[in-house]
């Protein structure tokens, strides 16, 4: 099964480079690597072309014009150019651990999405990851032990325990909790069915869990993918979440419009 791993990037080329470079070692490698940029500057572009020129695998890069954050939109524009019928998110400033794609392959099921989440490497660590511009998986996982009382890293268990696929994972409902962009799978033609993100969520906040509640809506059965593909997360400074309460109350309205379409 070809994979297609959409990578939401916007002006911060050294985690970009690290998460490419933590693509690079997939032990899964059947894949294309669609890079959604929101309007970076030249740096993120170079970073880009000078993977795609060594990549074994296609690279493509999709940018916008920087007019404010329009996450959902470059999304949708990126999901458009993908080749592959199934599609893994990942945020630009996520690292993927060796076998996060081989992880979601096993987790992929027809008709149904996966959730997955994420372990927080604290600010020292990330700052040196980025400085250093290399990517050694297996010598922060020897250290994590370490990292850990430090609070270089926010746990280490999923590093080394995986648990099984089982009807365990499932989801019954929707639940907005453990809703994360940045470690998200799904099948292109369902993303296509529901229309994709919505593009009038501007600003940071919820338009995950917005598409996710649509997904859902429409038959696509949800699926966790903890304990089986955490990213590691890269520190940063708290994002402007002023758009967050607009876009809190479109998701109860796109939730409340659907519960009255059922209703009547």
């Amino acid at each position: 099964m070809r994979i297609s791993v959409v990578v939401n990037t916007y002006n911060w080329p050294a985690a970009l480079r690290l998460v490419l470079l933590s693509l690079m070692g997939q032990t899964y490698r059947d894949f294309e690597i669609v890079i959604a940029d929101d309007g970076s500057r030249e740096e993120t572009r170079t970073v880009i072309n000078d993977f795609a020129a060594c990549s074994p695998m296609p690279v493509r890069h999709i940018w916008q014009e920087d007019d404010g954050f329009r996450r959902a939109k470059i999304l949708n524009a990126a999901i458009s150019a993908c080749q592959a019928p199934y599609l893994v998110f990942l945020d630009g400033d996520c690292l993927t651990q060796p076998d996060f794609l081989s992880r979601h392959r096993v987790l992929a099921k027809p008709n149904h999405l996966v959730t997955g989440s994420r372990i927080l490497l604290g600010q020292g660590l990330s700052a040196k990851l980025c400085a250093a511009g290399t990517w050694d998986y297996a010598a922060l996982r020897r250290r994590a032990m370490a990292y850990r009382p430090l609070g270089h890293i926010s746990k280490i268990a999923p590093l080394f325990a995986r648990l099984p696929d089982s009807s365990l994972r499932d989801y019954r409902r929707f639940v907005w909790r453990r809703i994360k962009g940045c470690n998200l799978a799904c099948w292109k033609d369902a993303v296509l069915a529901v229309g994709g993100y919505n593009e009038n969520m501007t600003g940071w906040g919820h338009e995950d869990a917005e598409f996710v509640f649509r997904m859902q809506h429409s038959g696509v059965l949800r699926r966790s993918g903890s304990w089986a593909t955490e990213v590691l997360h890269l520190w940063h400074q708290e994002p402007d979440k002023s758009n967050a309460e607009r876009n809190r109350r479109l998701v109860l309205a796109t939730m409340e419009k659907y519960r009255d379409a059922a209703g009547s």
